[in-house]
């Protein structure tokens, strides 16, 4: 397809090229001699040609093939906006073509309809700019406008899919908005699925699991993005190259990822900061029930388990081991591998 349209535009681009060159000869009169005026018109023809042959594409194919993906992932708001600043850029290409056609002759005749996709264009590319501040600032007036401060795309990182959480989080309905897998990310969960090393292997393969569990149970809809972003080589890179053009939010649990998009604008919702907001809270003084199922570090302490996994540290509570047990939080100690409670058995605090 795309040779054939090289070989259309050196086609055009000689045919427009013969024109203007003797357009420009009839023009030039004495400025160029006789003599030279033949190799004058083949050089602007060849000149032409090649432009024609190498520039096409990026005034035809590339435009539309890049126009088609971003529609393809916009919303209904986005859409509207951006079908209202062609209309926009249309109509004052319209205006300004008027006075422009009275000046005739080739820019007379050819102008306006340049102007006006020029415009078109421009104002297009403006709007999807400062798409995140127009839409709620329309409001209602924009079918999709309203509601635009929340986050209605939400792309997943490999990281968050191995993990498997993202499954069970997804059936309960917390997240809200589109789920999205870019084609890169999938790519990425076969080449570990594929590795040599059985560790990485079993978990590329648990990730493509996890995939397929969301595509059936999770309330939230899930779609798969082809978009590539081949001049991109990283992949947590074209992550957030994906969220900064579609103005999506990062779904991930890995902190390094957490951080840089941070520090770039981009929301991110981390797995492990929604798995500690969700614990339990507790005070110091509070009474609670639990099973001593092992001995701790120091002499004589037991340890037991919050629904949750939080680990509590019974003083004493080696002699219930196996044994549920009424206990008085202590003190509780928030440490870089989670939060730890401190306790003893009720009756030694009375």
């Amino acid at each position: 397809m795309t040779r054939i349209v090289q070989l259309t535009g050196a086609l055009l681009g000689t045919l427009i090229g013969f024109a203007l060159g003797l357009a420009l000869l009839q023009r030039a009169g004495s400025l160029i001699q006789d003599a030279n005026r033949p190799a004058f018109l083949t050089a602007f023809v060849v000149a032409t040609l090649l432009f024609g042959y190498l520039a096409i594409p990026y005034i035809t194919i590339y435009p539309v093939r890049r126009t088609v993906e971003v529609l393809s992932e916009a919303g209904a708001g986005e859409f509207a906006l951006g079908v209202g600043a062609i209309v926009v850029g249309l109509v004052m290409g319209v205006l300004i073509g008027v006075p422009l056609a009275q000046i005739g002759g080739v820019v007379g005749s050819l102008g306006p309809p340049a102007v006006a996709l020029f415009l078109a264009a421009m104002m297009l590319a403006i709007t999807m700019l400062k798409r995140d501040v127009l839409l709620p600032a329309f409001g209602g007036l924009i079918p999709g406008a309203r509601g635009r401060g929340a986050t209605t795309r939400v792309v997943i990182d490999t990281s968050a899919v191995i993990d498997g959480r993202i499954s069970d989080i997804a059936r309960t309905g917390f997240i809200l908005g589109t789920l999205i897998v870019p084609r890169f990310v999938l790519d990425e969960l076969q080449r570990i699925a594929d590795s040599p090393d059985p560790m990485r292997r079993n978990r590329g393969r648990r990730g493509l699991e996890m995939l397929s569990a969301l595509q059936k149970d999770a309330i939230s809809p899930v779609e798969i993005s082809e978009a590539t972003y081949p001049e991109v080589a990283e992949v947590d890179a074209k992550l957030m190259a994906y969220a900064r053009d579609t103005g999506a939010a990062i779904l991930t649990n890995d902190y390094n990822l957490n951080r840089v998009a941070d520090l770039q604008g981009i929301r991110v919702l981390n797995i492990n900061e929604l798995a500690n907001a969700v614990k339990s809270v507790v005070h110091p003084g509070e009474e609670m029930r639990v099973r001593i199922i092992q001995e701790g570090k120091e002499a004589g302490q037991g340890v037991g388990y919050l629904d949750d996994g939080t680990m509590i540290v019974v003083e004493g509570g080696m002699r219930f081991l196996n044994q549920d047990l009424q206990i008085n939080v202590t003190r509780v100690l928030q440490t870089v591998a989670g939060r730890m409670i401190f306790a003893q058995p009720r009756g030694d605090t009375e």
